[in-house]
């Protein structure tokens, strides 16, 4: 369904005509442009879209389908950009991902959204309020979309952060994480931080060709060459995400191997104890055992106070043992 349809002309919106075709005709005449916002269309719904833009049908497809990693591609008539909005919730510590498609051409731009990961409704609002920058045409649209999506990673990445020294502080506890659903909350912490890194990561590749970095230093069609420096800030901010991205996971791993050796030394304190209990238990049966015997010559079996002086060497024994254990640290 189309969310949105308007045509900018330096930089002021003007409500677009219901026919497709007319409204990039009118757009061209005014050296404006033409901006689409569609969310989850059917096929039926986009083919209009399609055979007016002359958008290529392989950039079609992943629109339609979703599910696609974050990437640049270049075509004939459009340039087909996807971006992966990630979604934090508070309540329930997880991530989730949507995905916005943009097609751009010289005087159109095409924005398909998937999921409510989304940033484009408080974009076009804000570009409005900036004729300046609208003015530029499809590639601030681009900036401000891409820029939009980065400036989120910033902020969920801070709240990953924030939930990581929590589980931090739970693990290295004085009860070590004793808690049995421990290993569970840090295996599903890890899941999360994956889902964010299949957002970032293959995202930089997009984001270093948008802004000329490294070996891409070859214009990208439809992109002005003067918004490289506005992609090469975006391109920083990704980079820092990145970063704290790749931290989190080492952070995490390390986090659960010490959780894992906490719970290795706690089991052997464990067996220490049962082991000096069972050794401590194991005296007074071995004397009474033997007195257990049934035979006639057996040392002191005819004194009065044999009883009682074995319950006593057993007392005494059990004793020594317990201070040699409680000294050695078993209990």
């Amino acid at each position: 369904m189309i969310v949105d349809c308007a045509i900018y002309r330096d930089g002021h919106r003007t409500e677009g005509p219901e026919d497709l075709s007319d409204a990039l005709a009118e757009a061209r005449a005014a050296h404006g442009f033409v901006w689409i916002g569609l969310h989850e269309p059917s096929e039926k719904e986009f083919d209009h879209v399609t055979q007016e833009f002359g958008l290529h049908p392989l950039a079609v497809e992943d629109a339609l389908k979703a599910h696609q990693r974050p990437k640049l591609e270049v075509y004939d008539d459009s340039l087909f950009v996807v971006l992966k909005p990630v979604v934090y919730e508070p309540k329930s510590d997880a991530v989730s991902t949507g995905e916005v498609m943009l097609f751009l051409g010289d005087s159109f731009v095409v924005t398909v959204r998937h999921g409510e990961g989304s940033p484009l409704g408080a974009v076009r609002h804000r570009m409005e309020q900036e004729p300046e920058l609208l003015g530029k045409g499809p590639t601030a649209v681009l900036y401000a979309v891409a820029d939009a999506v980065v400036d989120h990673y910033v902020d969920v990445a801070t709240e990953l952060q924030t939930d990581l020294e929590e589980l931090e502080a739970d693990v290295f506890s004085p009860d070590g994480g004793g808690s049995r659903h421990t290993a569970s909350r840090i295996y599903t912490f890890k899941r999360q931080i994956l889902e964010f890194r299949r957002a970032t990561g293959p995202l930089a590749l997009p984001v270093n060709r948008l802004a000329g970095v490294g070996q891409f230093g070859a214009a990208v069609p439809f992109v002005n060459d003067k918004a490289r420096p506005f992609f090469r800030d975006v391109n920083d901010h990704l980079t820092r995400v990145n970063e704290s991205v790749e931290g989190l996971d080492r952070l995490v791993s390390d986090v659960l191997s010490a959780h894992l050796a906490q719970m290795s030394v706690r089991q052997n304190d464990d067996m220490r104890k049962i082991s000096a209990w069972a050794a401590m238990a194991a005296i007074p049966t071995m004397i009474a055992g033997i007195y257990g015997m049934n035979f006639d010559h057996m040392p002191e079996l005819r004194w009065v106070w044999a009883y009682p002086a074995v319950i006593v060497v057993m007392a005494v024994l059990e004793v020594l043992l317990y201070r040699l254990f409680k000294n050695r640290g078993w209990m």
